[in-house]
């Protein structure tokens, strides 16, 4: 009690002020329309501000589930597409057709290693033989192309992709079914190049390049990227640069992509007697 009366004795100069102050404030506000209306203006900014800054962080932390959400929905629907679709539960799921020429089905999976800084890079996946993946099974995401399957694990898959000099893809140009090998030259993490194609085929900047579906890997239509640039190389072919549609500094889900009818033709191809 006695340390009360000492802080009140020494601060009642202050205190008087204050609400001397809180009163002349209130009495303002009640009796003045547009102070009043100013201050409840004031109150309700703050208060819109305050509630956007929740609503944004709010908005931010749901995004990975939204994001995962989204590319299992993605998965799905390529699945419906495909004929192939049953339930992401068991993985892959078999379903031969005999309306297609070829069969593919796929599974989700999430990125959890990525190197986009070396000649040799590769992705890791969050999913290995457990879910069904194996060497060789291609990989795609929204955007286009990504790799192939090199080795996995119980758990784990890890993924050559197109910015690996020793992956090669067979690629055409959409317009005109002309096809070559793409293969990355080591240089640009955005470019790679397209050889084999004919000095006399109509080229032009921006010209769509594809799967040609000349593989046991990918189906045939992929988006692959646009023509960047040309030139005539050795008199006889192109070399064209390409501008990779997929971007591996920000990639993050991707779909492990298999042909349900790759063994078959794996084995008939191999009984061929000429090289």
């Amino acid at each position: 009690m006695k340390s009360l009366i000492q802080f009140l004795l020494r601060y009642h100069f202050i205190i008087l002020f204050i609400l001397i102050e809180l009163t002349s404030l209130t009495l303002a506000f009640r009796n003045n329309d547009y102070q009043k209306a100013r201050t409840v203006n004031l109150v309700q900014n703050i208060r819109g501000v305050y509630n956007a800054k929740i609503y944004s962080l709010k908005t931010y932390i749901g995004l990975r589930e939204i994001n995962e959400n989204l590319a299992a929905e993605n998965t799905r629907l390529n699945n419906i597409i495909q004929r192939a679709y049953h339930s992401d539960d068991i993985f892959f799921y078999r379903e031969d057709d005999p309306g297609y020429k070829q069969h593919y089905y796929m599974t989700g999976a999430t990125i959890i290693n990525n190197k986009t800084n070396t000649q040799h890079n590769f992705i890791t996946l969050n999913k290995g033989a457990e879910k069904g993946i194996k060497p060789g099974m291609g990989v795609i995401s929204n955007d286009g192309i990504v790799g192939v399957v090199f080795d996995v694990s119980k758990n784990y898959a890890t993924v050559i992709t197109l910015l690996n000099t020793k992956l090669i893809i067979s690629a055409k140009i959409k317009k005109n079914n002309y096809f070559g090998s793409l293969q990355w030259d080591g240089k640009s993490p955005e470019i790679s190049v397209l050889n084999e194609i004919p000095h006399h085929v109509e080229i032009n900047k921006g010209d769509t390049i594809t799967t040609s579906g000349y593989s046991s890997i990918f189906p045939e239509g992929i988006m692959i990227g646009t023509v960047n640039d040309y030139i005539v190389k050795g008199g006889n072919f192109y070399k064209i640069k390409v501008s990779l549609s997929t971007d591996f500094k920000k990639i993050r889900f991707v779909n492990v992509i298999s042909n349900l009818k790759k063994d078959e033709q794996l084995e008939l191809e191999k009984s061929f007697p000429y090289d």
